[in-house]
């Protein structure tokens, strides 16, 4: 019996075989393309670019460019090599604006306030910040030309009653200290204009002595523990900015359109699912931020093109948290001020655009530095 011998023709495999390489490298082009095209890439490279910023201290601010991040020239070393000229000019302009009414203090050797300043009571500024001073003294109400009383960054764990006799104060910054509570004595401060509370973590109501306040235009209690918008705050009649973002609100009042006034409203990192129809009422609101991944229900003319409102909404995963339990209140502070600065540099751009959309694309992602 004989064998049957099979016969292949190697030209009909090899030609098989670089039609399917011809297919895999058209594949593998079209793929590239795809990937170039994508924005996830550039994401991925923003991004990274925003942690090496953080790690270097850099402000959000010397690389945001209408709306995005500046990657095309590598700004890093540009900014590194002018830092100190920079700050010889920051410092020129504080001795320009520094004289015989400006009290100015900083530093972390600083644990008490001198002496002195008791006797300086001509004085109509303090600016005090990044120290570790606890306590501001009882004889501040002998400071009845003080305007701005800026306390920054410091360990501050109350307020004395006192501050309500600055009958001409116009200005009280207290961000990232201690704070627990407000003195309701700072409600007989009837021209103030400005009150910052933000970064105190542990503020959890504003007393309705407050309500006095009918100068006040721009209220900042963000980075706290407000369940619900201050009922003081909702008589502030002239307010035109309210902070009250990295809170724990589940929902904003029926009410809210008590603020006639009100123009920017930023409401991100707390804990609504819905927002009021009475946000329509606020005629002059021309910017709301809210934090989208817990909404189900907002109005539906909020985002109206025939509205002066620019309606954001931001998804926002938090930095997923890998510390220890023990994290200090100092490291804490620190990334609430960088998520504000990051926020504050979006919206200055936002400004700054000639055309706004009506809603923000929404962006899913997690940053872990």
């Amino acid at each position: 019996m004989g064998h049957k011998v099979v016969v292949f023709d190697i030209s009909v495999i090899r030609a098989l075989w670089e039609t399917r390489v011809k297919k895999h490298k058209a594949w593998q082009k079209q793929e590239a393309e795809r990937l170039e095209k994508s924005a996830l890439e550039k994401i991925k490279e923003e991004w990274n670019f925003v942690a090496e910023c953080r790690r270097k201290g850099i402000p959000q601010a010397a690389y945001c460019k209408n709306g995005f991040i500046d990657t095309s020239v590598r700004l890093l070393e540009k900014i590194e090599r002018n830092s100190l000229a920079r700050q010889s000019a920051i410092s020129k302009e504080r001795d320009k604006r520094s004289s015989e009414f400006v009290f100015e203090l900083t530093g972390e050797h600083w644990k008490e306030l001198p002496d002195s300043l008791k006797e300086q009571t001509h004085l109509k500024e303090w600016h005090i910040s990044n120290t570790l001073i606890q306590l501001v003294p009882k004889y501040i109400e002998l400071f009845q030309a003080m305007r701005i009383l800026d306390l920054p960054k410091n360990q501050i764990s109350c307020l004395p009653a006192e501050i309500g006799r600055l009958k001409n104060l116009k200005e009280l910054n207290v961000h990232f200290n201690h704070l627990k509570s407000i003195p309701p004595e700072l409600g007989d401060c009837e021209n103030l204009e400005k009150l910052d509370c933000s970064g105190n973590l542990e503020l959890t109501e504003l007393p309705f002595e407050l309500s006095n306040l009918k100068q006040v235009s721009f209220v900042d209690i963000s980075a706290n523990k407000f369940s619900s918008v201050p009922i003081c705050v909702l008589r502030m009649s002239n307010l035109q900015w309210l902070d009250i973002s990295n809170n724990n609100l589940s929902d904003l009042p029926q009410d809210i359109d008590r603020l006639r006034e009100l123009q920017t409203f930023l409401l991100y990192k707390n804990k609504l699912t819905y927002l009021p129809f009475a946000l329509l009422n606020l005629k002059k609101l021309t910017l709301l931020v809210v934090s989208g991944d817990h909404l189900v229900e907002l109005p539906t003319a909020l985002s109206d093109s025939s509205t002066p409102l620019k309606f954001v909404s931001l998804i926002d995963n938090p930095i997923e948290n890998t510390q220890c339990q023990d994290e200090t209140m100092e490291s804490e502070q620190d990334r609430q001020h960088f998520d504000k600065e990051f926020l504050k540099a979006y919206i200055e751009d936002l400004k700054e655009r000639e055309s706004v959309p009506s809603c923000a694309t929404k962006v899913s992602f997690s940053l872990q530095l």
